[in-house]
């Protein structure tokens, strides 16, 4: 058998159960493949608290087949606003009504992270085509003309047609093809969810709100319906950061806001349970494609949180494999090479220009009027144009990035 001839006698396998590895398995049994997940948790879950899902998140929702279930989960904002948080100026507004939904064909909203998951869980549990190994870490990995094996931490062996690597931001399968470190950004990010009766009133915006001030950010949405918010802070760390996640220090966040006006502040003093995320990225590859193995999510292209795509990032892949299987007659050889070649551009201007917005959102001194100055009276069509090339992605165009 030559490489990238598909072995039917095999499932697809898939390192990691995350948002990304269970959007390639939907994508991958609608091809007609079995699939067998390989995940290092006890039980499949998402940690986290709300993300924001852009039209594109959901043109893959679709494409997937879970569209209505992750819309029923979704609260859809009014808008997406941006203050300043030295002085409560309105720096930018975009409307996110009947407007947006007819430019972009699809809403913007906000959802709790563990929804996502579990919306695609869902589809996933109603195939009988996948499988999942639970407190099944990926070792490393072998592979021959005929397939792919993966050894785990405890020797197991798990023999596939081919693997996709969705094994998040520190993937085992990245570090034995790739090896590449990854690129902190000394940027702490601590997330947290508050009921609703605990929220200030004067803050309980059916909006995606951001306040931007020197060197830090606050944001806040509703979630489930309005009954809980999502609160993020991020600020630049003083320590030497290292990539971790961990219990945040009261303390800590309240040292770091030192002239924000009263009303962002109010903030950070709600929650009781901070989540602390010390953040980093990866620069850019041009290969994610090792014979039977590919990249996908935050494997592929782990990224900052500044535009608020990694999770329809990684959806966006899923479904960009499945048409490229399709257009390669699953032959995985092809269709790892058209997936590539339509996916990396994309992703790396993703990941660039996350951090570019960090910088715009923390600016200081005269950057910071610079800033409020670009956005200062735009109009909605103008933000719209400007978003097209992000939030105009559906299944119809995912392939276009390969000519």
């Amino acid at each position: 058998m030559t490489a990238g001839t598909t072995n039917a006698a095999l499932p697809v396998l898939v390192a990691g159960g995350g948002i990304g590895g269970i959007a390639a398995a939907l994508a991958l049994v609608r091809r007609g493949f079995t699939v067998k997940v390989l995940e290092q948790a006890a039980e499949l879950g998402e940690i986290g608290a709300g993300i924001q899902l852009g039209p594109n998140g959901f043109a893959a929702f679709d494409a997937l087949g879970v569209g209505e279930i992750a819309r029923a989960r979704a609260v859809y904002t009014d808008e997406m606003v941006m203050h300043d948080a030295l002085d409560e100026t309105l720096v930018g507004r975009i409307p996110t009504g009947a407007a947006f939904r007819e430019r972009f064909g699809n809403p913007y909203a906000v959802i709790h992270r563990a929804d996502v998951h579990g919306s695609l869980l869902e589809g996933a549990q109603a195939s009988d085509r996948i499988q999942v190994a639970t407190s099944t870490r990926v070792e490393r990995v072998e592979q021959d003309d005929a397939g792919v094996t993966v050894i785990d931490g405890a020797g197991e062996r798990h023999r596939g047609s081919a693997l996709i690597g969705a094994d998040g931001v520190k993937s085992a399968v990245r570090q034995q093809f790739v090896g590449d470190p990854p690129r902190v950004s000394g940027h702490v990010v601590y997330r947290a969810v508050v009921d609703r009766k605990d929220f200030p009133v004067d803050l309980q915006w059916n909006a995606a709100s951001i306040w931007v001030g020197p060197n830090c950010h606050l944001v806040h949405y509703p979630l489930r319906g309005g009954e809980q918010y999502n609160v993020v802070v991020t600020f630049h760390s003083r320590e030497r950061e290292e990539w971790s996640v961990r219990e945040g220090s009261r303390d800590e966040v309240q040292s770091y806001f030192d002239g924000i006006c009263p009303r962002a502040r109010q903030l950070i003093d709600l929650p009781k349970d901070w989540k602390r995320w010390a953040t980093a990225d990866r620069d850019p590859i041009d290969n994610w494609n090792h014979g039977l193995v590919t990249l996908l999510g935050d494997a592929a292209h782990p990224t900052l949180q500044y535009l608020a795509q990694g999770a329809c990032m990684a959806m966006e892949d899923a479904v960009t494999l499945g048409e490229a299987l399709r257009v390669a007659d699953d032959d995985f050889a092809r269709a790892f090479d058209l997936y590539q070649r339509a996916r990396v551009a994309r992703t790396a201007r993703v990941v660039l220009s996350s951090r570019e917005m960090g910088r715009i959102f923390h600016a200081r001194g005269v950057e910071r009027l610079v800033r409020n100055d670009l956005w200062k009276g735009r109009s909605p069509e103008r933000f719209y144009d400007a978003l097209e090339w992000l939030y105009g992605w559906n299944v119809a165009n995912c392939l276009s990035g390969a000519t």
